[in-house]
């Protein structure tokens, strides 16, 4: 499949094309951006207002290229050929996996996430007592590894806010909130890729599929959700600084400080590139491995250094 997955983010856009170009301008700009589309895998639309001319919608299609159309960042619609309405190779892929490709597949998921949580562990509270204690989850073979790892970060996240009481739960309020937003921008960019690149993400590698759910994005999200942790630690210190009587709330400030951070800059391979980058480079490395059934060429996100340098 061709390489490119282009996002059209612009508040204020026209896309069509011209002489086989993908063409977009940009109100209020002069020059007109190009690419060529026999270089374009797929095209992601999350501009608020953007207008899509009937002639790319036919020579995207003929190029077999996916349109993913996304409203407050969350795709709500899939534009595809007539021929590549579904994928066989991929989806028999993605349905003939074996028990020991997902075990493989989640370890590596797993082991990613704890490592970032102890980096970022590390940054938040180097001086706590408990980081001895994470690093031997880390290298541990334990079964619930996960869940080990999840109850020691949260504590000392808590602790590093002045939080001593601190517990994750998505049904509270204050930090327990801002949180969830963040996760919910992190599994609208994953969404987004996954289409991109055709992968169903109903199929998933651990987590259990049910109704209107995506367990594949939120298997593959997991090493990334530190980023988000980081994110949220930052606007609460912030906060605490500024107005430490005001309640930590969604707000719109917050919002747009959260939904910026996939367009922060970290750490992947040999590369320094934008989080929804990392991502983009993450399902392409897991597709590969479901296609040619070797789970090791699955590429979990972790940074290149010893230190946090996420977002």
């Amino acid at each position: 499949m061709s390489y490119h997955i282009v996002s059209i983010d612009s508040p204020q856009c026209s896309l069509s094309c011209k002489d086989g170009q993908l063409t977009c301008r940009v109100d209020g700009e002069e020059e007109m951006r190009t690419i060529p589309l026999e270089d374009v895998a797929s095209i992601i639309i999350t501009s608020f207002s953007a207008s899509v001319h009937s002639k790319l919608l036919i020579e995207a299609a003929k190029h077999g290229i996916a349109l993913i159309l996304c409203e407050s960042f969350q795709p709500v619609s899939i534009l595809l050929p007539a021929n590549r309405s579904t994928d066989t190779l991929l989806t028999r892929a993605q349905l003939d996996i074996t028990g020991r490709e997902k075990e493989t597949l989640w370890r590596r998921t797993v082991n990613a996430k704890v490592k970032n949580q102890l980096l970022l562990a590390r940054h938040l509270a180097p001086q706590d007592g408990k980081l001895e204690e994470l690093e031997a989850v880390l290298n541990s073979s334990h079964e619930h590894k996960e869940a080990m790892g999840a109850r020691i970060h949260w504590g000392i996240f808590g602790r590093s806010l002045g939080l001593a009481d601190f517990i994750r739960d998505q049904s509270k309020d204050g930090v327990n909130a801002l949180l969830n937003y963040g996760y919910a921008v992190l599994l609208s960019t994953t969404l987004q890729k996954l289409f991109g690149v055709g992968l169903d993400p109903t199929f998933g590698i651990f987590h259990v599929t049910r109704e209107q759910a995506t367990p594949l994005a939120y298997d593959l999200m997991e090493p990334f959700r530190p980023c988000v942790d980081w994110r949220v630690a930052q606007w609460v210190r912030k906060q605490q600084r500024e107005a430490p009587a005001a309640a930590l709330e969604v707000t719109k400030e917050f919002r747009r400080w959260v939904t910026a951070f996939p367009l922060e800059k970290v750490d992947y391979l040999d590369m320094t590139i934008e989080i929804r980058g990392v991502i983009e480079g993450v399902v392409r490395s897991f597709r590969r491995a479901l296609l040619e059934h070797k789970p090791t060429i699955y590429k979990p996100w972790t940074p290149n250094s010893i230190k946090w340098a996420g977002c």
